[in-house]
């Protein structure tokens, strides 16, 4: 496309607008997804609002764009809003970007576009690449129900809840992971889900070297064993099937567990059995075994 089409096109919606907020999504890795609309409001916004300045700097320089910018993250954004909200209401066009993606997904934005909401100012997002539905239509899993987690809760107890109830989800649920964590999550979802339960892990993706992983979590977690993960991760998690959801009766699944384990198996590998025919949860199977005052003659 021309550069007389380019211009024809931005031309036409009058962008950017006072008063406006726009999130705008930037790319997650190829540089060829910024789209001409985005980078048309990104070279003439009043102001950019952006988590890093230095990371967005080099982009927006890129673009020609000479908006005055403002760091917005998690830690700051008490102290922000306000600020960013009071540009918009003197009539300033403010747009709203994250590292890479779409903002709003996983980072404070969310709250900067309710605050927006709630004072009754326009806001308009500028679509852009996103990591999340990028990784699920390319995994082969069902997309016409999902679900998104984003980056898990590291706290024990709050995580340990999730994983329970990501592992009865029936939808296809995407997660995000950063390298150095992944093989743990891997790990924890096999615990919760069985080892054969559908499983892609995209990484790098729009980039040069962009992978996806897998076809379950048994496969992603051996390969990510032996080839340490790089890049920010995105897990797809196929949905637990109607057999996953039904819950035997205690007593006969431990008895189940000790046939097992009396005919040579051991515990671990009695869990990870009745796991697959059962449709309960490895982990639930292993804690029967120990769980106080069961009879288990």
């Amino acid at each position: 496309m021309n550069d007389f089409n380019r211009k024809e096109i931005c031309s036409e919606r009058a962008e950017p607008a006072p008063g406006v907020l726009y999130i705008v999504g930037t790319p997650i890795g190829n540089r060829g997804d910024l789209s001409i609309r985005a980078e048309s409001i990104l070279k003439n916004v009043s102001a950019i609002a952006c988590e890093d300045t230095r990371h967005s700097g080099k982009l927006l320089k890129s673009l020609g764009s000479t908006a005055p910018l403002f760091s917005f993250y998690k830690h700051n954004t008490q102290r922000r809003i306000p600020q960013l909200l009071s540009l918009l209401k003197e009539g300033k066009s403010l747009a709203l970007i994250s590292d890479a993606g779409l903002p709003g997904i996983s980072d404070p934005g969310e709250q900067l576009v309710a605050c927006a909401r709630h004072a009754g100012l326009d806001v308009i997002c500028i679509p852009g690449p996103c990591a999340a539905t990028t990784a699920l239509v390319s995994s082969g899993l069902p997309c016409n129900r999902f679900c998104f987690e984003g980056f898990l809760p590291t706290k024990k107890t709050d995580r340990k809840v999730l994983l329970d109830k990501i592992a009865k989800e029936t939808r296809t649920t995407v997660i995000y992971e950063s390298p150095r964590r992944l093989v743990l999550l891997l790990e924890e979802l096999a615990q919760v889900c069985g080892e054969e339960r559908p499983l892609q892990v995209a990484r790098e993706l729009t980039k040069r070297y962009e992978q996806q992983v897998g076809s379950t979590i048994k496969e992603a977690l051996q390969y990510f064993i032996n080839n340490h993960p790089k890049g920010e991760c995105t897990i797809v998690l196929g949905g637990a099937t109607c057999k996953s959801k039904v819950v035997s009766n205690e007593k006969d699944l431990l008895l189940e567990m000790q046939k097992l384990i009396e005919n040579g198996a051991s515990a671990n590998e009695a869990a990870r059995e009745l796991a697959r025919s059962s449709g309960n949860s490895k982990r639930f199977l292993y804690s029967l075994l120990h769980k106080p005052g069961k009879d288990r003659n």
